[in-house]
């Protein structure tokens, strides 16, 4: 015997689920994203959404395995929530949502629902929760964030994903700590001047970007470019700026052509700990010579500086590094405003006939009283 409570905040309920829930179980679990992420059968039938509402989900509570609610929002079922029994006082979190409920902060409901019973005396006493998902499952990860889920790290190989033994990011959240975001996740603001334009990377820039980063120019000022570029590099490359975003340590956008959108450039703001942060770029050769990198040096800095109420970054102190001899990064630093205070006498700053050689670097700041676009 089991007794599924029935929560809610007015907007969204949490309950048991019922056969009046089997049509949109099938649709969710066709979904792609559905396919992607979760290990529902594929294809999947009617009669296994039976077999998930009339076996799977009360037999967790029938076992106490697993407590699963059905997410009701505007009285159709929008998804599944559950918390899955991992000993005394442990638990982890499981959830996946309806297409038509997602983007409207149902699902952010009814998580607070769920850990605010799981971890009270009348709900079932925790202490910790534990979150994973699989590696690139930005959805997932911005839930877990807004409900105040920390974020450790990447576990290899840990997650079975349909035979494959795939990467899983974790997180816990645990009684008393705040159901709110541990930092800022960056945003990737579209911004247009007249030569570029700064937006979020894309799938398309991919074949450009390996380009670029194979150059030889590129290759001898930025020596921390692997060394060939590959596909692979760029994977990692575009995930390690998605990352940099979501723990708030930086804002990466794409250079891009004003006409044809064609990549031509990357531009970074990074190493951000209030109230500084570091302006990087590096431009694609087809790119060069045309005041693209110039503007957007500029461009970046006025976001930086733009008061956060007013969606800039409102920071106070820009820092930029430029290798003596790479006569294009100094002379945009000092064009845009920057003020040499100094250098750093003998760093890896240069690659030379494929290796990294010792390089004085120019080191410069920006203070925000200081800048006009």
């Amino acid at each position: 015997m089991y007794d599924v409570p029935t929560l809610t905040d007015g907007v969204v309920t949490l309950r048991a689920h019922h056969d009046g829930d089997i049509d949109r179980a099938v649709e969710q679990s066709r979904d792609p994203l559905s396919i992607q992420w979760t290990t529902v059968p594929t294809p999947y039938t009617r009669d296994d959404a039976v077999r998930f509402l009339r076996q799977a989900m009360p037999g967790g509570w029938g076992s106490d395995e697993e407590w699963g609610f059905a997410v009701e929002f505007e009285g159709a079922y929008g998804g599944t929530v559950s918390l899955r029994n991992r000993g005394p006082g442990r638990a982890e979190i499981a959830y996946g949502s309806h297409p038509d409920v997602r983007g409207r902060g149902v699902m952010e409901r009814a998580l607070r629902l769920l850990l605010d019973w799981g971890f009270s005396a009348e709900g079932r006493d925790l202490e910790t929760v534990i979150w994973y998902a699989n590696e690139g499952n930005w959805a997932s990860r911005r839930l877990a964030w807004k409900v105040g889920f920390s974020f450790d790290g990447t576990l290899r190989g840990w997650l079975d994903h349909r035979g494959e033994a795939t990467n899983a990011w974790a997180g816990t959240l645990r009684r008393g700590e705040a159901m709110e975001p541990r930092n800022e996740w960056m945003e990737v603001p579209r911004i247009v001047g007249e030569r570029v334009v700064l937006r979020r990377h894309e799938e398309k820039d991919r074949e450009r970007l390996i380009e670029g980063a194979n150059d030889p120019g590129t290759q001898e000022w930025i020596y921390r470019i692997p060394m060939p570029y590959t596909e692979k590099d760029g994977d990692d490359f575009f995930r390690l700026r998605d990352s940099a975003m979501a723990t708030g340590t930086g804002v990466h956008w794409v250079m891009a052509d004003p006409e044809t959108d064609d990549f031509a450039g990357l531009a970074s703001i990074v190493r951000i700990e209030r109230p500084t942060g570091e302006l990087g770029y590096w431009t694609h050769p087809g790119a060069r010579g045309r005041g693209m990198t110039l503007e957007a040096a500029r461009l970046m800095a006025r976001h930086a500086f733009i008061d956060r109420e007013d969606g800039g970054l409102g920071l106070t102190r820009l820092c930029l590094n430029a290798a003596v001899g790479n006569a294009g990064s100094n002379a945009i630093a000092e064009r845009v405003g920057f003020t040499r205070i100094g250098t750093e006498r003998g760093g890896p700053w240069r690659r030379v006939d494929g290796t990294v050689v010792a390089t004085d670097c120019n080191m410069y700041d920006l203070l925000a009283d200081e800048f006009t676009y």
